[in-house]
């Protein structure tokens, strides 16, 4: 039952960091595509 709930909080873990690095991209997309806009 250990070793379950382990594996369970390392793929919740994974989740987690994947969705930050995404939001981090669209970010930092967003951004230039707003930059790019206020330069034009």
């Amino acid at each position: 039952m250990y070793f379950f709930d382990f594996i369970l909080m390392f793929i919740s873990l994974i989740v987690l960091l994947l969705f930050v690095l995404i939001g981090v991209a669209f970010l930092t997309f967003f951004e230039r595509k707003v930059l790019g806009y206020i330069q034009i």
